[in-house]
């Protein structure tokens, strides 16, 4: 696998001066790396990509497994300062989608998707350094295809979509547009990405169940990042990010 490092760094650079990107054949996970080198001091904007993880995770701490060329994982460590963090994840998404291909749709809060099945996910933690916190904005993406061996849903891959693109193009058309997609919310939250979350919004207007068992209409996200759901007791805004959301079932 041949990785477009250097030009990825040219893309990044003129944006982070101190940026570095590293590839490493192994890893257990690179928002674990990350995290670690964060907390031991090491604040730097670092972009690691792993050809394969061994202990790769996923919100709410599902499994994350990538094999060698069927997958794209990496995470970027930022400091930021935003004024309020609601709504990163999202705003992440859609960095990532609109820097792909036009029919990815967004999963509220953190998952990608294509023609109603899953393609990726993107998982954020944050450490504290200091009065500085960094952010280690953590993605992954099913390039080739995957088997749906124990997955209640077959996945989706990118080369359905972009048949010649491989983890390395891929990373090289999201790089950069991540990168000024923190900028941005750094300087002004989520709400400027309000408009384009809504565009490829694959809830909106539909019935979902949340995790507690409430049942009701997805009606798009508020300028916070917060999902809008229309339920018999009213209209209520889920904020956390440990709150899971599938679309309910079809009647019928």
């Amino acid at each position: 696998m041949i990785w477009p490092a250097e030009s990825i760094w040219e893309a990044i650079y003129p944006l982070l001066p101190d940026f570095t990107v590293e590839v490493l054949p192994q890893i257990d996970s690179t928002n674990s790396e990350l995290m670690r080198r964060v907390r031991a001091g090491h604040c730097e904007p670092t972009l690691l990509v792993a050809e394969q993880q061994t202990a790769g995770r996923g919100r709410l701490g599902r499994d994350w497994h990538s094999a060698v060329g069927e997958s794209l994982t990496f995470s970027l460590a930022l400091p930021l300062a935003p004024a309020d963090w609601s709504g990163l994840s999202l705003a992440v998404g859609v960095a990532v989608a609109q820097s792909l291909h036009p029919d990815l749709q967004l999963k509220w809060p953190n998952d990608v998707w294509l023609q109603g099945r899953k393609l990726g996910g993107i998982l954020i933690e944050t450490a504290g350094q200091g009065d500085q916190r960094v952010a280690v904005v953590g993605i992954g993406l099913n390039i080739a295809p995957r088997e749906a061996t124990g997955l209640s849903t077959a996945p989706a891959w990118l080369q359905e979509v972009l048949p010649d693109v491989d983890a390395g193009a891929a990373l090289l058309r999201i790089a950069a547009p991540l990168v000024q997609a923190l900028k941005a919310f750094e300087l002004a939250g989520f709400a400027p990405f309000q408009p384009q979350f809504a565009q490829r919004d694959l809830l909106r207007d539909r019935a979902v169940t949340l995790s507690n068992g409430t049942v009701g209409m997805a009606r798009g996200v508020d300028a916070l990042g917060g999902l809008r759901v229309q339920t018999p007791e009213g209209m209520q805004t889920v904020t956390s990010a440990e709150v899971s959301v599938r679309p309910a079932k079809e009647a019928g």
